[in-house]
């Protein structure tokens, strides 16, 4: 929850809509708890078969929890969005690890643990 509160806090009100793109259960729970009563959340990323959320509290915010298939004709608009700065995808790289740490950044990427998003394996370096 500490996550939605500073989502929230940085926005400066709960978003209205949300686009959990990960697949991660962490990500999904927080931006449920980060979304304005009455809100949308998009699940794009597809993660567990089976994910713990926080569906009661969804449920009596009235959060409308939606599922779509993800990557129809979206790579185009994302690549353009991140090429022109106008989306900024830095801060979503969560945990760095070398090629060697591989084992780790995966363990890493399956559980959230950390608070991780997404991991990133920096295959070129030692």
């Amino acid at each position: 929850r500490q996550l939605a509160d500073k989502i929230i806090e940085t926005l400066g009100c709960p978003p209205e809509k949300t686009i959990e793109c990960s697949g991660a259960q962490s990500s999904i729970a927080t931006g449920m708890y980060a979304i304005a009563s009455g809100g949308v959340v998009v699940l794009v990323g597809l993660g567990l078969t089976e994910a713990k959320l926080p569906i009661v509290d969804a449920s009596i915010r009235e959060v409308d929890i939606r599922g779509v298939c993800r990557y129809c004709n979206s790579y185009p608009k994302a690549l353009d969005l991140i090429a022109s700065g106008k989306v900024n995808v830095k801060p979503l790289i969560t945990h760095h690890y070398s090629l060697k740490e591989v084992g780790l950044a995966f363990e890493r990427a399956k559980t959230g643990e950390d608070g991780a998003i997404k991991v990133m394996v920096h295959c070129n370096e030692e």
